[in-house]
């Protein structure tokens, strides 16, 4: 996956300025593709010089004019090609499983301060991802179709990708409680 591809669902979910779209990869896209702005910002431009998507110029009050992208038809053939090819499954790369094998080697228990820390985190990204879901996908029409048609496509993919990453939070919530456990049987001396 490219960051082009990331940014085209996102601008097929809503329109929006270089500006809109850093603070939705803070918000939420970013919980699973990062990018900094310098680095959307100069995909917009490059998007927008391959015809990808389009860019109208919004006036403001008090403020220079904002430029607000939007997805053209050369944008919503090259996401649907990307769509349609297949991808291989991601390999795990991860340093935090790699130190705790390493902690043979050394003090194990010296790591559980470490490992609480990182237990901390996905424990706040896991309330995060709750909090959202409480917010945004909770009432008798989440899963349902509406009275006038078809389910909503774009509001059920995105909280199945939401449950997704509260389904992994509490994953890795789980294993850590288990390293914890394990590197507290381990004193300086094992």
């Amino acid at each position: 996956m490219a960051l082009e591809h990331v940014i085209l669902v996102s601008l097929l979910e809503k329109p929006g300025s270089g500006y809109e779209l850093a603070r939705r990869f803070e918000r939420s896209i970013g919980y699973f593709w990062t990018a900094t702005h310098q680095q959307i910002y100069r995909v917009l431009k490059r998007m927008e010089n391959d015809g990808w998507v389009e860019a109208r110029e919004v006036p403001q009050q008090g403020r220079p004019d904002k430029k607000e992208y939007s997805v053209a038809d050369l944008g919503r053939a090259a996401l649907s090609s990307w769509l349609h090819d297949p991808i291989e499954p991601e390999s795990v790369r991860h340093d935090l499983a790699v130190k705790i094998r390493g902690a043979a080697f050394d003090d194990p228990a010296a790591l559980i301060r470490e490992v609480g820390r990182h237990r901390q985190t996905h424990r706040d990204r896991l309330a995060h991802y709750l909090a959202g879901e409480e917010r945004d996908f909770t009432g008798p029409e989440v899963g349902a179709a509406a009275p006038e048609g078809p389910p909503d496509a774009e509001r059920e993919l995105q909280h199945v990708v939401l449950r997704g990453g509260i389904a992994y939070e509490r994953m890795m919530i789980g294993w850590l409680d288990d390293v914890l456990a394990t590197l507290a049987r381990f004193g300086p001396d094992h």
